[in-house]
């Protein structure tokens, strides 16, 4: 696990986006605010977890260090020590990366 000074509380998954590698196609640099916000992440810290009806925690469906793919514009974005992290729910995980 990385060392982050953000722990997520309850069912929210910090992520950290995976940047696509930069393609120049006929000398035509795209500058990052006309790019597309990247979805491929990998998990870098789980919360506390949900409870279910019962009063017991759910455990989560990802785990530390597992690339996934997010919702595009799912979560909340933060910035700590000049990198860019992503505070997401588990519901805007879409799946694992196998």
């Amino acid at each position: 696990m990385a060392n982050v000074k953000i722990k997520p509380i309850g069912d929210r998954v910090l992520v950290e986006h995976i940047e696509e590698k930069e393609q120049v196609r006929g000398g035509i640099i795209i500058p990052d605010s006309a790019k597309e916000k990247p979805q491929e992440a990998k998990v870098i810290a789980l919360g506390t977890g949900k409870k279910n009806e019962e009063g017991k925690f759910q455990p989560f469906e990802v785990k530390v260090g597992d690339r996934v793919l997010i919702s595009k514009y799912g979560g909340t974005e933060v910035r700590l020590d000049e990198k860019k992290y992503t505070l997401v729910r588990e519901d805007d995980i879409l799946g694992v990366i196998g």
